[in-house]
Parts: C-alpha cells; sequence; structure tokens
C-alpha cells in the first residue's frame, strides 16, 4: 500500500464516537488526515478524542444531535477555524428504530428519514462554500481544482429492503439518491460523492438484543440489535461466514476517501462479504 494516503486532509465524520465511525477515524488518521469528529454522546467522542490526540493525531469533538439544523454549520466552521480546509466528509451518524408499518407511527418514519437523509443534505449544504465554491477558485487560480470527497453511509436495507426496516430502507435508498444527483453536479468541481452500502457488518444495531443496549429519542426508547435468531440466520447466509467488522467496513471508506477513487464518483458499493 502506498504511504499515507490523506496526509494533510480535513475530513468530517459524523457518528464517530463507535462503531463504524470511530473505526474510521482512526484509519484516518492513521493515514494522515486531520479530523473534526461528531456524536450525540459526548463522552465516547472525548474519550476517542483523547486516544487520537495521545498517539499524536490531531482531531477536534462537536458533540451534537446531527438532526439539529443549526450542527451542520457548526462542524464545517470548525474544520474551518482549526484547519482552513474541508477536504472529506463522512456522513455516518444513525440508528435504527424498526417495526411493522402497519405498527409505525409518523415520529418513528421521520427519525429515520432526519438522521439518516436529512442531516447529511444539511451537512453537504453547509460545506458547499468550504468544497465547491473553493473548487471553483481554484479553477479559476490554477485551472483545476483538487479531488474532494463525500461519502455518505447506506446500507444493503436501502438497496434490497428489508423486513420491519420500512422508514430505515426509505432513509437509505433516499441516501443513494443524494449520492447520485450530487455527484452529477459536483463532478465538474472535482468532488467525488460516493456511498458505501453496508450489509451484516458487527456493530451495536447488529449484534443480538440481548447483548445490545437501548437508546432514548425523545419520549421513546429504542432497543438496538436484533432478535439473536434472525442473526444467527443472516450470519448463515453470508458466504464468508460471518459478520464484517468495522475496521473492514473503514477501509473500503478510506478508498472512497484517498486519491485511488479520484475517477470513480456516483457509484453505491456494497460490502456484504458476498451475500
Amino acid at each position: 500500500m502506498p504511504g499515507k494516503l490523506l496526509e494533510d486532509k480535513v475530513a468530517i465524520i459524523t457518528g464517530a464516537a463507535r462503531g463504524i465511525g470511530a473505526a474510521t477515524a482512526r484509519l484516518f488518521v492513521e493515514h494522515g488526515a486531520r479530523l473534526v469528529i461528531n456524536d450525540l454522546d459526548d463522552q465516547p467522542l472525548k474519550h476517542l478524542i483523547d486516544e487520537i490526540q495521545a498517539n499524536n493525531g490531531e482531531a477536534h469533538g462537536v458533540a451534537g444531535d446531527i438532526t439539529n439544523p443549526s450542527l451542520p454549520e457548526k462542524l464545517v466552521d470548525e474544520a474551518q477555524r482549526s484547519w482552513g480546509s474541508l477536504d472529506i466528509i463522512v456522513n455516518n451518524a444513525g440508528y435504527t428504530w424498526d417495526g411493522t408499518i402497519h405498527k409505525m407511527d409518523d415520529e418513528q418514519w421521520h427519525a429515520m428519514l432526519d438522521v439518516h437523509l436529512t442531516a447529511a443534505f444539511r451537512l453537504i449544504r453547509a460545506a458547499a462554500p468550504a468544497m465547491r465554491t473553493r473548487a471553483k477558485e481554484e479553477m479559476r487560480e490554477t485551472g483545476q481544482a483538487q479531488a474532494r470527497k463525500i461519502i455518505n453511509i447506506s446500507s444493503t436495507t436501502g438497496t434490497r429492503g428489508n423486513f420491519g426496516q420500512v422508514n430505515y430502507a426509505a432513509a437509505k435508498a433516499g441516501i443513494i439518491g443524494l449520492t447520485k444527483s450530487l455527484a452529477k453536479e459536483w463532478g465538474r468541481y472535482n468532488i467525488q460523492v460516493n456511498s458505501a452500502a453496508f450489509g451484516f457488518i458487527d456493530t451495536r444495531l447488529t449484534r443480538s438484543q440481548e447483548e445490545s443496549e437501548t437508546i432514548s429519542r425523545g419520549d421513546a426508547t429504542i432497543q438496538l440489535g436484533i432478535p439473536a435468531e434472525i442473526r444467527n440466520r443472516g450470519t448463515a447466509l453470508i458466504p464468508m461466514g460471518r459478520p464484517g467488522t468495522v475496521e473492514e467496513a473503514a477501509g473500503l471508506l478510506l478508498f472512497f476517501a484517498s486519491p485511488l477513487s479520484n475517477y470513480v464518483s456516483g457509484q453505491v458499493v456494497e460490502a456484504t462479504g458476498g451475500a
């Protein structure tokens, strides 16, 4: 593998305190990136920042709910204030709130659209001056804009559907539409926009409910994880015989963030272990 693939690049990663987001943050720093990382849970976020800084990496944290309309501008402002640029966005934040459609209320439906789709839209829109406008300036000055990257996290639930997840499936399918459309809008500015559609990656969202936890959103208490029987059946269908690790998931995101993907845009890559 080449040396540091993200040397001096500035990246925003949402949902970065745990799981795929945290693994991606660690890998990006290993490859030379400077980070602005966000999560709703401030203590895990602080622990990750402390870990990165203890290993001579550079990362700043902005805790808060990514569905708050004011938060995207805070993330972009932090990147600009700290390092004067923004090269990479990873729209990773999210969770699941499952239920069959006839039992699903509007809050449960909109919660998934808000966190997986609307929040990504708002962050990209907030980043337009730092990415699109800066690219136009570079084109006027030198004739060529440097490559910038937007990576949107989808799911095989968005590409294939899944029982009990109409809300999550709609949001993750929507992020694919956003990805493909934005690739056409911003391609002229040398901004590559791609999506990773993960299958069965071992995180707190895919562990058995007996091993997982609950989270609170408003007045609702949401059980994360999936029933053990369904988890076992899902694992049996993976040709590689196991779920993916968060580190393996992060590897795909590193490819999308790096110069190795400078002519790859508007694509959705499924990472499924062959399923």
